[in-house]
């Protein structure tokens, strides 16, 4: 008998093996989230061109025998020549263009980290705070929101510039400064249905103050919509900056940026087309790789918007 039972113990807990073995294994909210992105073929290619791109910027210079401010003398208007190494040719002034359009790119991705963190910061504890609070702080604040939407963007940036100077760093902090308000929008949406559960009551019975509710229990619960649409911002002020660039209002001499090679290259486009061709691809495939990033990111995130 007692070796019936033995035996019996041995089957039962082999099964108990096979059958944890064959049960599908969890998998987190993360997780998740990385097997929608990693489907949305769209995304992944746009992550791999961004991401040569980012190389392209940022260490091409290094690779490239000539930097992007300095002169061939003797190749002045050149189109693309290999054997003198310029192989996007030259601009109007003996300057590589390769070179040029790397610094360009890299200008113009720095403006669009810069500006945007500027944006998510200024707009993430301003909606958090609006919707948290509620009640007649929740109005004021978002009636100045609404004051803001309905003045020109592109006017306030432009008058930013021409107080202030063209400073780049200027730039960037005027561009996010200006940036926030719809990221404000959605964080004050998103905040008014969290302070309502459980875990923020839980925070207030314990006695935690409002500030540590928002730093600490609202805002962490942010992340997701707040990282699409800082994925969706990056585009736009890279589009911004370059219309300013193109207006002569941006980045100048000697530095460059995509608009500014953009605005150089369009008046002699008919006789100079690798001028305006090569920055114009870059702006492009960027705009619209981030584009298709930012959408794949929202699909992951929250599979129910899509």
């Amino acid at each position: 008998m007692a070796g019936v039972t033995g035996k019996d113990a041995v089957l039962t807990a082999y099964a108990q093996k096979l059958e944890t073995l064959d049960a599908p294994k969890g998998r987190s909210l993360t997780q998740d989230a990385m097997r929608r992105l990693v489907r949305n073929k769209a995304a992944v290619l746009s992550l791999f061109v961004v991401g040569f791109i980012v190389v392209f910027a940022f260490v091409g210079p290094y690779l490239l025998p000539w930097a992007y401010d300095k002169i061939d003398w003797s190749a002045i208007r050149k189109p693309p020549n290999f054997e003198a190494g310029h192989y996007a040719g030259t601009d109007q002034n003996g300057r590589d263009m390769l070179a040029r359009i790397m610094q360009g790119t890299q200008m113009s991705l720095i403006v669009a980290l810069v500006a945007t963190m500027v944006s998510v910061f200024i707009g993430v504890i301003y909606g958090a705070v609006a919707g948290y609070f509620g009640g007649k702080v929740d109005a004021v604040m978002m009636r100045f929101v609404d004051i803001m939407y309905a003045l020109p963007y592109i006017l306030f940036v432009i008058i930013l510039v021409v107080i202030f100077g063209r400073n780049p760093v200027l730039l960037f902090v005027g561009i996010g400064c200006l940036e926030w308000l719809t990221m404000a929008r959605i964080v004050r949406g998103q905040t008014l249905s969290i302070k309502e559960r459980e875990f923020v009551e839980a925070a207030k019975a314990g006695g935690a103050k409002p500030w540590t509710i928002i730093i600490r229990h609202i805002v962490p619960n942010l992340t997701g919509p707040v990282v699409i649409y800082a994925t969706l911002t990056i585009p736009e002020i890279i589009l911004t900056e370059s219309f300013l660039s193109y207006l002569g209002l941006g980045v100048q001499e000697p530095q460059t940026s995509l608009g500014t090679l953009i605005s150089f290259g369009s008046p002699v486009a008919e006789t100079l087309p690798w001028m305006l061709i090569g920055p114009a691809v870059v702006l492009v495939s960027l705009l619209l790789c981030l584009t298709y990033i930012g959408d794949g990111l929202r699909d992951a995130l929250d599979p129910k918007d899509r």
